[in-house]
């Protein structure tokens, strides 16, 4: 009986490299009949936000936050540009202070880093250390 949970219940996403055991887990055999209907409207809601659907009608805006991780989402190509050219810029920044092409106003090479805080998010220090390189040779001094 375990066994045959186990081989109905595991969802195996290999493509995330994921998978998810619901077997052990206290979920009655006919919550996903019961559910089904949510769970549909759930994956239709997902593709609507995906295209760019309003998720914030107080704001009167889309949500899509994601599109940052996966540009080709992004539901036009006006926002895949907004997403794809600042990198670009930022990238080529970050080259330039690497190469010394791009010094402070003494002419020294960029040695310090001050990285101000964005609330609680990790997201905003994730990207200055990869678009910095933290795990190259070149490494500024944080403060």
């Amino acid at each position: 009986m375990a066994f045959e949970r186990y081989s109905t219940e595991l969802l195996r996403y290999p493509h995330f490299g994921f998978s998810l055991d619901t077997s052990r887990m206290d979920i009655p055999a006919e919550f996903y009949d019961r559910m089904k209907d949510k769970i549909d409207r759930a994956f239709q809601d997902m593709v609507a936000l995906e295209g760019g659907a309003i998720a914030n009608p107080d704001e009167g805006r889309m949500v899509g936050h994601y599109w940052l991780r996966k540009p080709e989402l992004a539901p036009t190509s006006e926002l895949k540009a907004q997403i794809i050219e600042p990198l670009a810029a930022l990238k080529d920044f970050a080259r330039k202070v690497h190469a010394a092409e791009i010094k402070s106003p003494t002419g020294q090479e960029f040695r310090r880093l001050l990285l101000i805080g964005i609330g609680g998010s990790a997201l905003g220090p994730q990207l200055v250390s990869e678009a910095l390189g933290f795990f190259r040779q070149y490494r500024p001094r944080w403060h």
